[in-house]
């Protein structure tokens, strides 16, 4: 496999990667923004987040009708003429919409960017009629989530239990049959396959794991470059985007995230070539 090729610097913590009419969609964390960016690297700035709000800790996805939605303090929904409206009166972190509409949110009500003691986080639904409830708890700190092109499976990020977690999706949107679909990563943002494996984080590399837990390939990062979302997309689906930061293992969290808030812009989008086309959603 060839090594991945730098498309884009500059950037805060690039998050929430999203294929979307023929680019990548991103959340430039820390400058506030929501980007798009084409396979060439001409990167345009779609919308920009209000200034007061929290530099970290949104993504975005799209109601069937194509509305972009933006998590954050709330769930919002931009408008076609281009101003945000509230579509939920829910904070949260990641976000992913199934083929019928549900919206899946999760997050985990402690300030982690402060370095508060963790709590269990949790996913909860919004149906297409507007209605709200949580359909999954205990996360020990939910990250990135996708959904099988089927809508019947959902697989979620528990970062701070190092695993991958699987879901069945009931007839209502409801969540069963909870079970370990991969243990012992270090998963934030991922991505699927088409062939239901997943791409994820594992430490200073990336990896293509199968269900149980088998790796299948693993790439490995430039020195002190940590994953932090992944995406599949390209013409054909088959262009691995890798979005990256700095980060220091020795530094801790805390201090990690204030240096990319407050110093050198580091964040970088990647690109490799793999066989296997993306599948599913987001």
């Amino acid at each position: 496999m060839s090594e991945p090729k730098v498309l884009l610097t500059g950037l805060g913590i690039p998050e929430s990667p999203r294929w979307h009419e023929g680019r990548l969609w991103f959340c430039n964390w820390i400058e506030r923004q929501v980007v798009a960016v084409s396979p060439d690297g001409e990167a345009e700035v779609m919308t920009t987040r209000d200034a007061g709000s929290h530099s970290m800790g949104y993504s975005i996805d799209w109601l069937p009708d194509g509305r972009l939605l933006v998590t954050g303090d709330k769930l919002r929904r931009q408008e076609p003429g281009g101003s945000m409206a509230v579509h939920a009166e829910q904070p949260a972190n990641e976000i992913v919409v199934d083929g019928r509409g549900n919206i899946y949110l999760n997050g985990a009500d402690f300030d982690f960017v402060a370095g508060a003691p963790p709590e269990p986080g949790y996913i909860k639904l919004v149906t297409p009629d507007g209605q709200l409830r949580q359909v999954a708890g205990d996360i020990r700190f939910p990250n990135g989530m996708v959904i099988t092109p089927d809508n019947r499976t959902l697989i979620i990020s528990e970062s701070f239990a190092g695993r991958l977690t699987a879901f069945d999706i009931d007839a209502d949107g409801g969540l069963s049959n909870r079970r370990v679909f991969a243990d012992g990563l270090g998963p934030d943002g991922i991505c699927l396959d088409a062939e239901g494996a997943v791409w994820v984080g594992t430490g200073f590399s990336v990896s293509r794991v199968a269900e149980g837990g088998e790796v299948l390939q693993r790439v490995d990062l430039p020195e002190g470059r940590a994953p932090f979302a992944l995406m599949l997309g390209g013409p054909d689906r088959r262009t691995l985007f890798i979005l990256t930061a700095e980060w220091r293992l020795a530094d801790g969290h805390v201090a990690n995230l204030d240096r990319l808030a407050n110093g050198p812009r580091t964040g970088e989008i990647l690109t490799l070539p793999v066989p296997v086309p993306g599948a599913g959603r987001p």
